[in-house]
């Protein structure tokens, strides 16, 4: 059935903000001189765009600077190390110091481990010995796919792994120019059956640049399903109920199913404030009147949803508006990590707690999952065995297929917040240990 096209109330043109607006936004909010002080020093090096959408209608400015919204989009004191912050602070006061503050930049995210879990060494394909621009392949079935102008977001989250995409560093940037090298690569992979159009936000493009990058998937008859990842259902619904190309993005959605192919909208809700709003719900349900499915994920991230009354508030939110909760994500190890990771231990407790509250159907959700070198490492519990009290983990994804769905157990640790600050029982199987220790898990 098509989606219903009807006139909307809200026609608020989008406009982003960014680290020379600070000013301006520290008068109109009433942010205190202090915390914006830090935006400016952190901006320099840790990406900074919000809108207006996020800024009048999800941030509760009562509450900065602990509002879980303010500190998804706000860099802020405690994001970087103290050191690193007052050396930023003191150079970009300095208009005489612009070369030592590019040097200080650079030094400062060469630290933060740009791209983890081996994107640029171990997920890049090739084609007759040449890397594939704006591609990742790390499992069998699917391609990651960065359409070029798709590498920008409505807003920026402090959190995000891919904040690399986003400093203006060509060689810390995935995009494509164009889907031949993805069409031509597909071609010789007929195993691949799977595309996840990524980003940055594929849907800041508009209709017509999306539809240029979606047709040539289309046409390549291996592809089943074309999945895309996007934060604009919390960020920018607007994209789907009032910009003016809305209804056309929409008509292509059904484009898409109507060619047989399963098209999943993966939206990142990472507070139930996001799910509030009218607008964004009416998204939601336009996306799923076209066919598509609306999938949501999401890392659990201190200062912002480490709780489980938040956890269970944003599950059954997203089952009331029609969409299948999917993941939880453990924070990745890049950018202010030291500032977002819960530890592993804590992440289980939180998952364990919100999932006991939720109805069966909202009961589809995975977590806490570590999307590693190795692939998708779920905890799935903690017990007692002969070895003491373990983590009991398994493999959800993998680069070696083979390893999909085993389990295995790493020894309790209080504090370990990643999977390479585990240490294994001693019965692991061999081929799951050589993979974890390829990733630089420890013996």
């Amino acid at each position: 059935m098509p989606f219903s096209i009807a006139a909307a109330p809200d026609t608020e043109r989008f406009r982003a903000y960014g680290v020379r607006h600070v000013d301006e936004l520290t008068r109109r909010f009433a942010i205190p001189e202090h915390i914006a002080r830090s935006v400016k020093a952190l901006a320099a090096v840790l990406p900074f765009r919000v809108n207006e959408y996020v800024l009048s209608h999800l941030i509760d400015w009562d509450d900065v600077p602990g509002d879980p919204v303010f500190q998804m989009v706000f860099p802020q004191s405690g994001m970087l190390p103290a050191g690193d912050e007052r050396r930023l602070s003191a150079l970009i006061d300095d208009p005489a110091a612009r070369k030592e503050l590019r040097l200080a930049v650079q030094q400062i995210r060469d630290g933060l481990n740009p791209h983890p879990s081996g994107q640029k060494e171990l997920n890049v394909p090739t084609l007759d010995g040449d890397a594939v621009p704006g591609l990742q392949h790390k499992y069998r079935e699917t391609v990651l796919y960065f359409p070029g102008q798709g590498q920008t977001c409505h807003a920026y989250c402090t959190y995000c792994f891919r904040w690399a995409q986003f400093v203006g560093d060509a060689d810390l940037r995935f995009a494509a120019p164009s889907p031949d090298g993805l069409v031509d690569y597909l071609g010789r992979h007929p195993e691949v059956d799977d595309v996840l159009v990524t980003g940055g936000d594929p849907m800041i493009m508009s209709t017509e640049r999306l539809r240029g990058h979606l047709g040539p998937i289309l046409g390549v008859p291996g592809v089943r399903t074309i999945r895309i990842g996007t934060k604009s259902v919390g960020y920018w619904p607007q994209r789907f109920v009032t910009d003016t190309d809305a209804d056309d993005v929409l008509r292509l959605f059904e484009d898409v199913v109507a060619s047989g192919r399963n098209l999943a909208v993966m939206a990142h809700f990472t507070h139930p404030r996001e799910l509030e709003s009218d607008l964004a719900r009416r998204a939601v349900a336009r996306i799923r009147a076209t066919g598509a499915t609306v999938y949501c994920q999401a890392p659990l991230v201190a200062h912002v949803n480490d709780d489980p009354r938040t956890w269970s508030a944003l599950w059954r939110a997203e089952l009331a508006a029609g969409a299948i909760p999917y993941y939880m994500f453990v924070e990745r190890d890049t950018g202010p990590y030291e500032y977002f990771k819960v530890p592993l231990a804590r992440a289980h407790d939180i998952f364990r707690s919100a999932y006991l509250t939720l109805p069966g159907l909202a009961r589809t959700v995975r977590g806490p999952v570590m999307s590693a070198a190795p692939g998708k490492v779920v905890v799935d519990g903690v017990t007692e065995t002969d070895q003491g009290r373990v983590f009991q983990l398994r493999m959800l994804q993998a680069r070696d297929p083979q390893l999909v769905g085993r389990p295995f157990q790493a020894h309790y640790s209080e504090s370990a917040a990643w999977l390479d600050e585990l240490r294994l029982v001693s019965t692991t199987p061999p081929d799951i240990a050589a993979a974890l220790r390829g990733a630089g898990q420890p013996a």
